[in-house]
């Protein structure tokens, strides 16, 4: 992350906020809304830009985040190959180098060019990414894909009408062995993860992250919603743009990570900041055995307190280097 903090400081230096913080609020409308725009969100300079400083590190610790889980189903499995779809700066290329360092085979298609032009720009600085393809594509049922190890569509489904959105999702199925989609933690973010889900599964892939299982999501619909949170570091534009002082962020996120690897999913997820009490850890899990339920470690149960005091939202539990 701290290259691309260096990378996106240099693009932005000398940027007047005001012109920044205008774009970030049509931004924030875009991104927060359910009506699909039929159109790139990102239309030019002030938008790359205000995309740069407000949702760029989101979008790359929340992506990051779920591929950690990924890597955690999935151990000593590296992708020899990436297509971002819908890529725009590439967010999602610096959060899979951050994953699994090393150079491979990665592609960045999005329809707007000014931020595949900020993506070349900002890929410039990692040697790793200095060789990816920024590529124009318009994003929808048209849309083809190279078979690949890795797809990523994150923060993209939202801007696309169903139909779209399911040729995107099958297009994915056909091209990769392992699908990663991540959403805004809302939701209706929820709810187009949990349809891309379904594509998924009924394409043969098995869900390796989030679920602890591949069979159907214990939450009743209209109830609640499964998401998770990234903690954020915020730049001074970035601070200046949103008109706070606080030095981070929490960037709520759904997403759910499919393969047709041989996947090991966690036993169970935290699905709920944890409750720490007195000699006592409450915890809500998402279980393999598809329901969802609430369980009390103490001080008593040793080593699995211990590290139940240090669980966070989002982790599998038990840990998978629990010998518990």
């Amino acid at each position: 992350m701290n290259d691309l903090r260096t990378a996106l400081a240099d693009l932005l230096d000398g940027l007047p906020p005001r012109e920044v913080a205008a774009a970030v609020d049509r931004l924030i409308a875009n991104y927060r809304g359910d009506t699909p725009t039929h159109a790139p969100i990102l239309r030019d300079r002030a938008d790359v830009a205000a995309y740069a400083a407000y949702r760029m590190p989101a979008t790359f610790e929340a992506v990051r985040s779920a591929l950690a889980a990924l890597a955690d189903a999935l151990p000593g499995w590296t992708p020899a190959g990436h297509t971002d779809v819908g890529g725009g700066t590439g967010a999602a290329t610096w959060a899979v180098q951050t994953t699994w360092p090393g150079e491979r085979a990665v592609t960045v298609l999005d329809w707007a060019e000014p931020a595949l032009a900020v993506g070349r720009r900002l890929a410039a600085a990692h040697p790793a990414l200095k060789d990816a393809r920024w590529q124009r594509a318009r994003i929808g049922a048209d849309l083809t894909l190279d078979d690949t190890d890795l797809v990523t569509v994150s923060y993209v489904l939202n801007e696309l009408a169903e139909p779209d959105r399911a040729a995107l999702v099958d297009a994915a199925a056909r091209a990769a062995r392992t699908v990663v989609i991540v959403e805004a933690g809302t939701p209706a973010g929820y709810a187009r993860v949990i349809e891309a889900r379904d594509r998924l599964i009924r394409a043969g892939f098995r869900i390796a992250a989030p679920c602890p299982h591949s069979a159907a999501c214990p939450i009743a619909p209209g109830t609640d919603w499964c998401h998770f949170s990234a903690r954020v570091g915020r730049s001074s534009l970035h601070r200046q743009v949103k008109g706070g002082s606080l030095a981070y962020e929490d960037e709520k996120f759904s997403y759910v990570a499919a393969t047709r690897l041989p996947a090991e999913p966690a036993p169970a997820r935290v699905v709920r900041r944890p409750q720490i009490r007195k000699g006592q850890v409450l915890l809500d899990l998402c279980e393999a055995d598809e329901r969802l339920s609430r369980g009390t470690v103490t001080k008593r149960h040793g080593d699995l307190y211990k590290a139940a005091r240090d669980a966070d939202w989002g982790d599998a539990w038990p840990p998978y280097d629990s010998a518990s």
